[in-house]
């Protein structure tokens, strides 16, 4: 009977001793595809990253891009209305001018007149 219980411990001892490195196969079994999957993610999540930091920089262009128009723009603008400004100037100095020599042709014209007309009258009473 001793036989048969010691025999019966170490059958149970040897399926125990089965069990545990089987269990132990799995266990590693399984952190292995799990650390195969994190590492899957990671490069999933970095290519992911890498997509979206590249279309913040093509964004950042695009609105780089947008902003150097815009201020040619701004600049044509301005160049266009300075433009403007000085030949509105030029027209008005060229106005000027002319109101000045024709106000100074009458005052010339008007001098000459009473000029003439005192060298009449003067002629007239010497006679």
């Amino acid at each position: 009977m001793k036989k048969v219980f010691l025999g019966a411990l170490a059958l149970t001892f040897m399926l125990s001793v089965t069990s545990c490195r089987e269990t132990a196969k799995k266990a590693e079994d399984a952190a292995a595809e799990a650390a195969t999957e994190a590492v899957d993610a990671a490069g999933e999540v970095a290519k992911e990253a890498a997509t979206e930091a590249g279309e913040a920089v093509d964004a950042a262009t695009d609105a780089a891009g947008e902003a150097v128009d815009a201020a040619k723009d701004a600049a044509g603008e301005a160049v266009d209305a300075a433009k403007d400004a000085a030949g509105e100037a030029v027209d008005a100095a060229k106005d000027a001018a002319g109101n000045a020599v024709d106000a100074a042709t009458d005052a010339a014209k008007d001098g000459a007149e009473k000029a003439a007309n005192a060298a009449t009258d003067a002629l007239k009473k010497k006679q």
